[in-house]
C-alpha cells in the first residue's frame, strides 16, 4: 500500500505516522519490522502567490477540472 505522509522531528529522530487504514489492512503491530521506500513528493508551496492572474484560484481549478484551462 502507499500513502503520502509528512515527516516529523521527534527528539533526535525523524518519524512518520502510518495511517490507520494501512495499519489495519496490513495488520501492523508495534515492534513489527517494516521495509519502507522513501520518495520525496514535490513541494510547490513556494509557488503560492508568485504568479499574478485576473482569474480566481477557484475559477482556474474549475477550468483545470473541466479540461479547459488555457494558462
Amino acid at each position: 500500500m502507499e500513502a503520502i505522509v509528512k515527516a516529523k522531528k521527534i527528539g533526535g529522530s525523524i518519524s512518520v505516522i502510518i495511517p490507520k487504514e494501512i495499519v489495519d489492512k496490513e495488520r501492523i503491530s508495534p515492534e513489527d519490522t517494516l521495509k519502507i521506500n522513501v520518495e520525496r513528493t514535490a513541494d510547490l508551496n513556494w509557488l503560492w502567490g508568485r504568479f499574478k492572474t485576473k482569474k480566481s484560484a477557484d475559477q482556474i481549478m474549475r477550468e483545470i477540472d473541466e479540461g479547459e484551462f488555457d494558462g
